[in-house]
This record gives structure tokens, sequence and C-alpha cells, in this order.
């Protein structure tokens, strides 16, 4: 290879102007990439991924698009859920014998829903060195447009697609004081937001899709309006992503819950009430139901 080839190689091209990319240190270097325009890639991302002396990514197709976009000329090798246990050692050998590799998702961050935590645990156990080059994020991004509180918050990736296994993850979720941020897939977003609407009660809740693209979207209401609006609508497309506000403050709550005890308890029976106060608040019917024995007992 001639000089001015492996100059090319090494090179990256932002707008009319190409620029060099700088040597790296052996290392793993996890670059984030772009959730859907191409613009938001880092300047930095651009010199490691150019840089790079093997680029490992989910899917070879999306990420040429990427690099054909900022003139980046390299050869991609694999590196997913299915092949991992394969790939993974040979990129770890390859980071600990001088090597650098960079390693990217199809979008966003790698290792948040994608298999990458595997090589960065290999690589940790092995010796080596790993380096964050961070950028575009969809839980991030979903979060900061939800209107909802971000100083506290818990990313919970994609729920389960059944629906006693999907309950049952919610359950383990419903007191956590925070903002709980989910990814789902498009066609089962109603069926997700009524789960959501049905265990974690009717809080505010913010649909977020296709972000940073053409037809971005961001959805804001309670849980129990957008599963109504969703079911009524064919299945939307692209990515989403799903913010859920937290629950409410505990003395609050309660108050609220004893007053809708009190007032479904004058409409029906006791256990009918409890039943339904467990639908709209997403607490225990058993636990509900005791409750109104004691607030009936005590206005005796």
């Amino acid at each position: 290879m001639s000089g001015a080839e492996a100059e090319r190689e090494h090179s990256y091209v932002i707008g009319q102007a190409v620029f060099s990319a700088r040597p790296l240190r052996p290392a793993l270097y996890l670059v984030a990439t772009p959730i859907g325009n191409l613009a938001d890639v880092t300047v930095r991302a651009l010199e490691t991924l150019a840089a790079a002396d093997i680029l490992a990514c989910e899917d070879t197709r999306v990420t040429r698009t990427l690099l054909a976009r900022y003139g980046i000329s390299r050869r991609a090798t694999a590196y997913h859920e299915h092949n991992a246990a394969q790939a993974g050692p040979k990129l770890t050998e390859a980071v600990m014998t001088g090597k650098s590799v960079a390693l990217v998702s199809d979008a966003g961050t790698p290792l948040v829903s994608d298999p990458g935590y595997r090589l960065v645990e290999s690589v940790i156990e092995a010796g080596g060195a790993v380096v964050p080059i961070p950028g575009p994020s969809a839980l991030l991004a979903a979060l900061t447009v939800s209107g909802l509180p971000s100083d506290t918050f818990l990313f919970a990736g994609f729920l389960p697609s059944k629906g006693g296994q999907r309950t049952t993850r919610l359950e383990e979720l419903r007191a956590v004081p925070a903002t709980l941020v989910f990814y789902e897939s498009p066609r089962r977003l109603a069926e997700a937001l009524a789960a959501m609407a049905d265990v974690l009660g009717d809080r505010p809740a913010a649909v977020c899709r296709e972000l940073t693209k053409a037809f971005e979207q961001v959805r804001r209401g309670t849980l129990a309006v957008l599963a109504e609006a969703y079911a009524a609508e064919d299945a939307p497309k692209g990515e989403v992503v799903v913010c859920v506000g937290p629950p409410p403050e505990r003395r609050d709550a309660e108050e609220d819950v004893d007053a809708l005890l009190l007032s479904l308890g004058k409409e029906m029976g006791a256990s009918k009430a409890a039943a339904e106060a467990a639908r709209m608040t997403g607490g225990r019917k058993a636990d509900l139901y005791r409750r109104l024995m004691e607030l009936k007992g005590d206005g005796r």
C-alpha cells in the first residue's frame, strides 16, 4: 500500500475538507453513532472510526451508510448477538495484541440494548483498556423532550412480549421513584401502554418516535389516554421510546387513594370498589380492600 493510499484509509471528510485521523492506542473504543440524523455524529467519533485498526459493528450495511457519508474507506466486521461467542474472543485478542478496535451499534450508544457488554467484560478481564466515545443516545434524547422529571430515571429496556411476563416486570418497576424509560416495538405499543396503565397507574407519559429523523414525533398524555389513542390507529412506524413519570409522592398518593376508595365505595360494593381502584392505581386489590374496610370502620 502506498503512503497516499494509507493516508486516505485513515481519513474522513466533513463538507469539502479532508482530515487525517490520528493513530489510536490499543483499546476497545465504544463509539456512539447517530440515531437518525447523520449530522449528529461527533468529530471524535469520525476520527476513531477512521483510525481504528478494526471496526466492529452490529450491522455492516447500516454502518456503511455512515462511513460513506463521511468519506471513510473501511472494511467492517460483524459483531452482534448471534456471533458474539465466536467474534468476541477474536476482538479481545486483537486488543491484547496491540490493535485498536472500534465498536458501534446500529444506532446510538453501544451496550444499550445490545450485546456489547460481553465484549467489554472480556476485554476488561483480559486487562485491556476500554475507551468511551460518547454521543447520541435515544433514551437520553427522549427523556429530555418528554417533559417528565429527569433528575432520576431508570432505563428498563424492552418489556417482555408475553403478557404475564410483562405484567410481572411492570410490577417490579411500579414503586421505583424515578421516571421510567422503555424501548418498545411499534407493533406492541398500544398493548404495552395499556399494560403500563393497568399496572403502574394512569401516570403522565410521553411516546417519542423517530427521534432526530424527518418524521420525529413526541406525543404526551397519560398512559390510558395514549393507550387508547394508539389502539385506535394503525401501528406507527420507526423506533419508539416510552417515558413514564414517577409514582406520586407517597403521602399524596395515599390520600388520593383513600379518597378514591371512599368515592367508589359509595357507588358499588367493597370488593368491586377495591378491584376498580386496583385497575386505576396499579395497587393490589387485597390491600385496597383492606384499606377500604379500615376507612369505613373509621367513619362509623
